[in-house]
């Protein structure tokens, strides 16, 4: 066990899979995936979100804003006396000073939408003691659907930019290719949320943009790698070229989506049921990530081709230690 210690010893320094040689299989299967994640997340066609779970940022719901000053809010309690009231989707958070929280929620289909009000503030006063209610309000399905909109246009814009950053550093068909990878991310995660049944929220979108610039830097590590070996090995096939490219990355890629799941594990174990849908999410798009960087990017470069400059190989340099 001495001879094993760090445990990261026991993955080996380096690999030789064929990874382009079941790129068409994992096409089908992406395919296949990409597919269903998009029917399963549209329908039924209906506002805003299709077949998404929508939160109260994207329906509507009712605004609460509440003070306990001097003392800190106590979210804990608030957050159990609400569950038992059956509202539904319910968010609890601080605003502004400890003393001051926000309650979001829905009113019950069928309720009256004052009475359920009523019936909020008396459940949190008993909860809480003494409360002070600064502000009531009342988020229409208008400005839901104006989030929802901006949502949209957030993920596409970020997608769009990184398009043309991939561009500018590499080559077009490098561009395409990423742009490819993180559509297909961004289409499974949609998937996985309305096949799980978790929240569509604004943080769920803030999770969402975190997985398209982890996927994104997987994949420009890849495409550098790869720039680098073509430059080398000029005469080389173009497949054996992307599998060794993704072999020389692949230990790279293993340890930090490991490091990133362990973390994020812990996040949704201790985090709370606020934390739990994003960590989840954040951790199926690094898992999708990953693939997507092995089997969508690298294969679109081999199925559109690449130019080979005629700059000479540069070869590294040892680093020379000075006494």
């Amino acid at each position: 066990m001495k001879n094993m210690w760090p445990l990261i010893k026991i993955l080996p320094v380096k690999t030789n899979f064929q990874f382009v040689k079941f790129a068409r299989l994992a096409a089908l299967v992406s395919t296949l995936a990409v597919i269903a994640a998009v029917t399963r997340a549209l329908i039924p066609f209906e506002g805003p979100c299709g077949g998404l779970n929508c939160g109260i940022d994207f329906k509507g719901g009712t605004v609460l804003e509440l003070s306990t000053a001097p003392k800190a809010v106590d979210l804990g309690k608030v957050r159990t006396a609400l569950e038992r009231i059956e509202l539904g989707d319910v968010q609890v958070q601080v605003f502004g000073s400890p003393s001051e929280a926000m309650v979001r929620f829905q009113t019950p289909a069928g309720a009256n939408p004052a009475k359920t009000v009523d019936k909020v503030k008396a459940t949190v006063r008993q909860a809480l003691g003494q409360v002070k209610f600064e502000r009531t309000d009342v988020v229409g399905p208008k400005v839901s659907g104006e989030l929802f909109q901006a949502g949209l246009l957030a993920l596409v814009l970020s997608i769009g930019l990184m398009l043309i950053y991939i561009w500018f550093r590499f080559e077009l068909q490098f561009g395409i290719g990423a742009v490819v990878a993180l559509f297909h991310d961004v289409f499974l995660t949609f998937g996985m949320i309305a096949f799980t049944g978790l929240e569509f929220s604004l943080t769920t979108v803030a999770a969402i943009l975190t997985v398209i610039g982890y996927s994104m830097n997987d994949t420009v590590v890849v495409f550098d790698r790869l720039r680098e070996n073509l430059r080398k090995y000029k005469r080389m096939p173009l497949r054996e070229v992307i599998d060794l490219s993704i072999n020389e990355t692949l230990s790279r890629t293993v340890i930090t989506g490991l490091t990133a799941l362990l973390a994020l594990a812990g996040l949704a174990i201790f985090g709370g049921p606020t934390l739990f849908g994003m960590s989840l999410v954040l951790m199926f798009g690094i898992v999708i990530g990953t693939y997507s960087s092995i089997y969508v990017a690298a294969p679109v470069i081999l199925l559109w081709g690449v130019k080979r400059g005629d700059e000479p190989a540069e070869p590294l340099k040892p680093a020379t230690v000075r006494l």
